[in-house]
């Protein structure tokens, strides 16, 4: 399908991204990716070095030049030893420079990295099953889904098989190579699997009894709009996801918004063409790349689906559906890796279980398969006293971006700020159960901040006549059967009087209990 801008009767001219974009596709350079190496970075044009290289996984960070990220894509959060081993060791060749970040998409950034070093470490990563495909700028980004997919005492669908056949088909020669902007798919496989924050979720539900995927469409995060997915009107069976996921990607491909890169998410298409007239566009789609058969198995649907809950953290020692089996759920503070935690993470997945690991949208990483009867060994390893199995309510679900140590956009350090600030909170007060924390270092609202009961935004704000670091709260995300977005509550407190102001937050509105004061 052409990946030409239509917008109406007629295409507007392309803007300046966008013909670049068109000039060469970025998986051409992989080819050429050794040759580039040798020439250096610095020889690259801005086009190459800033968008193209994306398509490679590959991201030019102008806050550590010369120090580059790759960004995998990990499918539904699966890893297994031997792949975090080979990262680990790339990482570590990094000297100070090297660390790694477990994403809210269930995936794992490499910072640090030199443009030298990718040549070699992509054919590495090929020999182990691993890919940085597509995993940036304007395309399909890492798919999710259950982390406790084939190990869920409350599984409806293993979602594993399913987020694997959708990644496999994109990357068919017929998959989508320059969409207008990125697009984020999930696929839902337990009551509690919240993912209306995706341009096009999965959700299980039933029709004339049997079990399949009711499709919910346009969710995303921006600095301009913020929206949840809606119902497409549309039912269809598992075998389904892949060609209907890129009859999708090709009509977005085809019709999405090239002129204007702030209206150019999928909601924007949406709104524009009206539902129902998207609908019929999309499963005419379908029925062109799957057949008249597959196109009459669709069934008209009214969104309703089997999600219930909030997500569950995963946190802990929990059996699994196998029996004698449980994993154990430790957290990540921020999701900050370094290469000694990640072989050890490694050789606890060996030891352990069954060398397999499970990363999670809120950062942390479970080990699955473990024998019952290992729980008191495992528990007693060091890396347990800091990736704690049962951490405090604060800690348990703090989300958060980068921030400006690696993003040029982030207005704060958002990594380390958070964490002091959980710590000081922890001597200041208890609470009765959890609380989500989701932080973002800026509008493009990376770190979810909507998704969060409580949700901080890097922002500036002015204290004794100055500008200094500050943070927008946002209060109320609901990630359950009645979902809702965050609504903003203080435009601007600045980072020095944030603990203050979460600590009366958390009294008045979460039940906190202040402690008594320490001599």
């Amino acid at each position: 399908m052409s990946s030409s801008p239509v917008s109406g009767d007629s295409a507007p001219a392309l803007s300046k991204l966008e013909l670049a974009k068109a000039e060469l596709c970025g998986l051409d350079l992989r080819p050429r990716l050794a040759e580039l190496a040798q020439e250096g970075w610095e020889s690259l044009d801005e086009a190459t070095l800033t968008v193209r290289l994306k398509w490679l996984g590959i991201f030019f960070r102008p806050v550590t030049p010369g120090r580059f990220m790759l960004r995998l894509r990990l499918a539904n959060g699966v890893v297994q030893a031997d792949q975090l081993e080979l990262l680990a060791e790339t990482v570590d060749r990094c000297g100070e420079h090297g660390s790694a970040d477990i994403t809210t998409r269930q995936n794992i950034q490499l910072r640090g990295l030199l443009f030298e070093d990718m040549p070699p470490l992509l054919e590495a990563m090929d020999r182990l099953g691993l890919t940085s495909r597509q995993s940036g700028h304007d395309n399909p980004r890492n798919i999710t889904g259950n982390p406790l997919a084939g190990i869920d005492p409350e599984e409806i669908v293993d979602t594993r098989p399913l987020v694997q056949a959708i990644q496999a088909r994109l990357f068919q020669p017929d998959g989508p190579r320059n969409l207008p902007r990125k697009f984020n798919v999930a696929v839902g496989g337990a009551p509690d699997s919240f993912l209306l924050h995706n341009d096009l979720a999965f959700l299980p539900a039933t029709h004339e009894g049997r079990l399949g995927f009711t499709v919910m469409v346009g969710g995303f995060f921006s600095a301009q709009r913020n929206e949840l997915a809606i119902p497409l009107g549309v039912w269809l069976e598992g075998d389904q996801l892949p060609d209907f996921t890129l009859a999708v990607l090709h009509h977005f491909e085809q019709c999405g918004n090239r002129a204007a890169r702030n209206k150019s998410r999928l909601m924007y298409l949406i709104d524009a063409l009206g539902m129902e007239a998207y609908r019929a566009a999309v499963v005419a789609a379908y029925g062109a790349l799957a057949g008249g058969d597959a196109a009459s198995r669709l069934a008209t649907h009214d969104g309703t689906h089997l999600v219930n809950r909030a997500p569950r953290d995963g946190l802990g020692w929990n059996p699994q559906r196998q029996d004698g089996l449980a994993w154990m759920g430790l957290h990540v503070p921020m999701g900050r890796l370094d290469a000694e935690t990640m072989l050890e993470l490694a050789r606890l997945a060996r030891t352990y279980g069954s060398g397999e690991l499970r990363l999670t949208e809120a950062q942390n990483v479970l080990i699955p398969n473990v024998p019952l009867e290992r729980e008191s060994a495992l528990r007693a390893e060091p890396l347990l006293q800091r990736f704690r199995p049962e951490p405090s309510a604060l800690q348990a679900e703090a989300v958060s971006c980068t921030g400006n140590a690696y993003c040029s956009f982030a207005l704060i350090p958002t990594k380390g700020t958070a964490q002091a600030l959980v710590e000081e909170l922890e001597r200041r007060v208890e609470l009765p159960h959890a609380v989500r924390t989701h932080w973002t270092g800026c509008p493009n609202a990376c770190g979810q901040p909507y998704m969060g009961q409580i949700g901080l935004m890097g922002a500036k704000a002015r204290k004794d006549g100055e500008m200094v670091e500050a943070a927008k709260i946002f209060l109320g995300g609901s990630m359950g059967a009645d979902p809702k977005l965050a609504e903003l509550h203080d435009k601007g407190v600045p980072l020095s009087e944030l603990p203050d102001v979460m600590e009366q937050l958390l009294v008045e509105r979460f039940g906190a209990r202040r402690k008594a004061a320490q001599p």
